[in-house]
């Protein structure tokens, strides 16, 4: 599982004025600090001083209550904020101005998708006989919930005939699901309820169905021990062979038909994940490798006959290997077309026959796009692509070999492509940073693009936001993207309150997307900023290569650079500039309040990996080895040492302000991580500000987060961002008759260089 989480945002309200620094009155008395206990270990060489190494031990008490009692200390700070209940009302009323569509499938004349209509907290699945008709709810994942836990839909797959629905859902953002299959016509559900089944509906499906619809092959983790390591929980898994017609509720005699220790002809490590993927109108199964549950980083993939897979018998056969540089792939009928890096580092699309393996041959050349995904649809193989951040989509047609461009609506961010294999065309779904989302339908036969209009326009306008893309220069001389979205006649005098954010693992790309809840800050003067560091994918492979490993510093430096520029180019100055990174984010935020404290006012680490040292001990740490390397190995630790922020906190420096967030529940980034760098912070800094850390105890990582949780937390985000970065309207008073005393921020030094972390 990679580290990944994403900001979103809200509402819209009048602009307030702003105060040349934060203030800080008498704060409520605070909880005890978590005890400082020595600890040193020398690790090749290297001493690493960790004093909160004992929040690592499971189940610790003593954890827990510094949890519960700063997460009460965090809530009557943030409470007491003026402006932050109307700015939760605001942000809440934005949230529903119009509905999301995602996950869309279009299967047996049929359009399934996953739908957040205004009013709704969960995302549900509805089914549309067509366009125009009315949407009829299949699932609530609330049903599934008991004593009010927030629940959600994790995946769904749909059969080819269009008549069952395998889905899983999982509570309080736990991200374990259970396995049901639902009867589309009936509503009700088949007598299936199979654990352990992990994944969703992008980079890591986990049920394929059979092409005759009688069953189903899914991905399924090993049975973990209770004395088992920790790290062993998401190795060794295998995908299992389901028949409808089986009297096996639980999948207890399901044979194991891919995955560790199956098959000798498709031997699988520790390392890697397993899946089983089909289509309907192929006669092959695919068998396919992975690192850390990404398509996006495939080591082999495997063919065998689907006859062959049903009678729990397939014999697999070795398509491509690690040499392809495989990033993503599609199948039609015995033709396999790969996104491939190998000589291409923005990527080209090889072809395979799965009857013949062989030499590919270059269906795509590699070119100044970067290929990002694949869609095969029933008349041609649809592209997905990019050019600094804006999505391209090209056509390339089975019998003529013939490449077109679809002539795209705007320029935005490409979100997913589809096609079905059954029919022509292919859907896709494009955003702006101020122009709203759409899901559009390309026709082969006309050459036109149409709205389909299966996403309604939301009721809010951007007409008065304007963004811009701009280059900064990093301390190597890279010149990094950076996107900045702001009110249309801002001025540019240094005194815009100014959010950065930044991610940078696995090659993710942060393309733009449309937020109505963004108002909330934008219309109050502020400043949207995102930083296209290194280890992301803006430029494809190699920019991802060029922020990973041994290479991973140059992300938070990156970033760092992104903050200079706001500041040089008086968008902002460092009393009022913020930082934002979460999950492997973590390392970008937490690495840039390391090294350049005095370039931030204020910074928000959400459920962030910032202390990789340690993140190899946790049930997400081996399968993130490829991107970041085994903290056990001689090399890897120097270059991990270097991007750990807890490494690289000191005592009695002027750090910035700190909200940490994490879920109580987080499978993907411990939450003993985020302590860790409350606790280290709280101790370390002498600024005055202050560092809090918010605990939520009905969710994780962020995904499955109900709409509710989403507004609550970005309003307290947003009211501790104003007041740190000195909006007037925002500057709390707790003690009476006590008068405040200024925050002082260290002027900026102009030299300082600038840092994801996935699951």
């Amino acid at each position: 599982m990679s580290l990944i989480s994403k900001r979103i945002g809200l509402a819209a309200l009048a602009v307030s004025g702003l105060v040349p620094a934060a203030l800080a009155a008498p704060m409520p008395p605070k909880p005890p600090s978590a005890p400082a206990i020595r600890h040193v270990s020398h690790d090749f060489g290297t001493p690493v001083v960790d004093d909160y190494r004992w929040m690592e031990k499971p189940g610790s008490k003593r954890l827990a209550t510094f949890m519960r009692e700063q997460n009460a200390y965090t809530r009557k700070v943030l409470d007491a904020i003026p402006g932050k209940q109307a700015l939760y009302e605001q942000i809440k009323q934005d949230a529903n101005v119009g509905a999301a569509v995602f996950w869309v499938t279009r299967t047996a004349g049929k359009i399934f998708y996953m739908g957040l209509e205004p009013g709704q907290d969960t995302a549900h699945l509805f089914v549309l006989d067509k366009i125009g008709a009315k949407p009829r709810l299949l699932i609530d994942p609330m049903r599934f919930s008991t004593n009010h836990i927030p629940q959600a839909l994790n995946f769904y797959f749909v059969s080819p005939n269009g008549k069952y629905v395998a889905f899983g859902v999982s509570g309080g953002g736990s991200e374990q699901a259970k396995l049901r299959v639902l009867d589309v016509a009936t509503g009700k559900l088949l007598p299936i309820g199979i654990t352990r089944v992990d994944g969703d509906n992008t980079d890591f499906p986990p049920v394929s169905w059979l092409p005759d619809s009688k069953g189903f092959i899914y991905y399924r983790l090993h049975k973990f021990g209770a004395g088992a390591p920790v790290t062993d929980f998401y190795q060794k898994s295998r995908d299992y062979l389901h028949l409808l017609s089986a009297n096996d509720p639980t999948g207890a005699r399901d044979k194991p038909v891919f995955g560790y220790g199956v098959a000798r002809s498709a031997p699988m490590t520790l390392a890697q994940d397993a899946l089983v993927m089909t289509v309907p109108n192929s006669k092959y199964a695919l068998g396919v490798f992975t690192e850390n549950e990404e398509l996006q980083s495939v080591d082999a993939i495997y063919a065998a006959k689907v006859a062959d897979l049903e009678r729990g018998a397939p014999a697999w056969r070795k398509v491509a290997g690690r040499a392809a540089a495989i990033t993503g792939f599609a199948l039609h009928g015995a033709t396999l077309d790969i996104i491939s890096a190998h000589h291409a580092p923005r990527y080209k699309v090889i072809r395979y026959d799965v009857t013949a393996p062989g030499a590919p041959k270059t269906v795509v050349a590699p070119g100044r796009d970067v290929i990002t995904s694949l869609a095969a649809g029933k008349d041609g193989l649809y592209v997905g692509a990019m050019r600094d951040g804006m999505g391209r989509i090209m056509r390339v047609g089975y019998r003529s070999g013939k490449t077109t461009k679809v002539k795209m609506p705007f320029q935005g961010g490409l979100g997913q492509i589809i096609a079905d294999p059954q029919a022509p065309g292919v859907w896709f779904h494009l955003a702006g940073w101020t122009t709203p989302p759409a899901w559009y339908d390309f026709s082969p036969a006309t050459g036109k693009v149409a709205n389909t209009g299966l996403q309604k326009p939301p009721k809010v306008s951007f007409a008065g936001i304007e963004s811009k893309e701009v280059k900064a220069v990093s301390w190597d001389g890279t010149m990094i993207p950076v996107s900045i979205i702001m009110k249309k006649g801002t001025r540019l005098d240094g005194r815009n309150p100014t959010l950065l954010i930044g991610y940078g693992s696995y090659g993710i790309t942060i393309t733009p997307y449309f937020d109505p809840t963004s108002l909330a800050w934008l219309d109050r003067g502020g400043i949207l900023a995102v930083a296209h560091v290194r280890g992301g994918g803006w430029y494809g492979q190699a920019w991802h290569k060029a922020g990973q490993k041994q290479w991973k510093i140059n992300t938070v430096f990156d970033f760092i650079a992104a903050g200079q520029y706001l500041v040089d180019h008086h968008y902002t100055s460092p009393a009022h500039l913020a930082g934002e990174g979460g999950s492997a984010g973590g390392i970008t935020i937490g690495g840039a309040v390391a090294w350049r404290p005095d370039l931030f006012a204020a910074a928000i680490d959400s459920h962030g990996d910032t202390n990789a040292l340690r993140m190899q001990f946790s049930p997400n740490g081996p399968p993130n080895e490829i991107e970041f390397g085994n903290v056990l190995k001689r090399r890897d630790f120097h270059w991990i040492y270097a991007m750990d922020a807890m490494a690289h906190i000191r005592t009695g420096v002027k750090y910035p302000a700190i909200l940490a967030i994490t879920g109580a529940n987080d499978p993907r980034v411990e939450p003993w991580e985020v302590a860790k760098f409350a606790a280290r912070m709280q101790a370390a800094s002498t600024s005055g500000r202050p560092v809090l850390l918010r605990v939520s105890y009905q969710s994780g990582h962020g995904i499955g987060s109900t709409k509710d949780q989403y507004v609550r937390s970005l309003a307290d985000q947003d009211a501790f961002l104003f007041w740190q970065l000195g909006v007037a309207g925002f500057q709390p008073d707790f003690g009476a008759g006590t008068p405040p005393k200024r925050m002082v921020v260290q002027p900026s030094h102009n030299q300082g260089h600038s840092a994801k972390t996935g699951t």
